[in-house]
């Protein structure tokens, strides 16, 4: 069995989903294994303020993480990216590159920000419906991005939630009762959780099967991308289609 690899997340302080939804996703992968390795950046409340205050710390958590030889590093906040506006993710990606290959690190970069958008591509989505835990003004950014990424939103659902350990505590059922109140006719894909700190795991394929779409989140997406970026089989089950890539182009 090929590894183990070593995965280093930058998640905010008060951030917990991540760091269980991730392993237990990659735990059921069928030729490798694993190990998770995180430093956090300050951050309690869901604003644009302690947003820039948490990216400032980037600098130190990718250090610390070059320290430990991991093989990939997941910038693991979302919103934190997108509220830098488009095109974002690719400046952020760029510069922990550019921070590890200085240091002597090498390692494979993504965020979250940017592995959704690789999500839905590989999905074939354009139009698509998004739920975020986020308040009004930093739900209209994830959108504007979003569509600045070339995908129509045709709905979308904040649960106007700014502490973000609570953002970690939304019970599957309000997630759920939101993405049924969406729109989703001729939608190419639902986002159930525009963010790693909303629990979404046990819903994705359970949404899928309810709504006949198919259904990503932040999580299933930045799996994905990781999986494609270490040049890994993309095959794990009741995650959704997304993590079924490769079984699908077998068959």
């Amino acid at each position: 069995m090929p590894g183990p690899f070593r995965i280093g997340l930058v998640v905010p302080s008060s951030n917990v989903t991540v760091e269980t939804e991730m392993p237990r996703l990659l735990g059921r992968h069928p030729e490798a294994a694993f190990s998770f390795h995180a430093s956090r950046m300050r951050m309690h409340t869901v604003s644009p303020e302690q947003l820039r205050a948490m990216n400032a710390q980037r600098e130190r958590c990718v250090l610390e993480l070059g320290d430990a030889g991991v093989d990939a590093i997941l910038y693991a906040c979302l919103v934190a990216v997108m509220v830098g506006g488009a095109g974002e993710h690719g400046r952020v990606e760029s510069a922990i590159a550019e921070q590890l290959s200085t240091g002597g690190a090498d390692a494979a970069v993504l965020s979250s920000a940017g592995a959704l958008s690789e999500g839905l591509k590989a999905l074939n989505a354009r139009r698509i419906a998004l739920v975020t835990p986020y308040t009004l003004p930093l739900a209209r950014q994830v959108v504007a991005y979003v569509e600045s990424e070339g995908f129509d939103v045709a709905d979308w659902r904040a649960l106007e939630i700014d502490d973000n350990e609570q953002v970690g505590r939304i019970p599957g059922d309000r997630v759920l009762s939101a993405a049924r109140d969406l729109d989703l006719t001729e939608v190419d894909a639902l986002v159930i959780s525009a963010c790693v700190q909303m629990p979404s795991l046990d819903l994705v394929q359970a949404a899928e099967d309810e709504f006949g779409v198919p259904v990503l989140s932040a999580a299933t997406a930045g799996t994905y991308t990781l999986l494609r970026k270490l040049g890994l089989t993309v095959d794990i089950p009741d995650a959704g289609s997304l993590l079924r890539a490769d079984t699908q182009a077998a068959g």
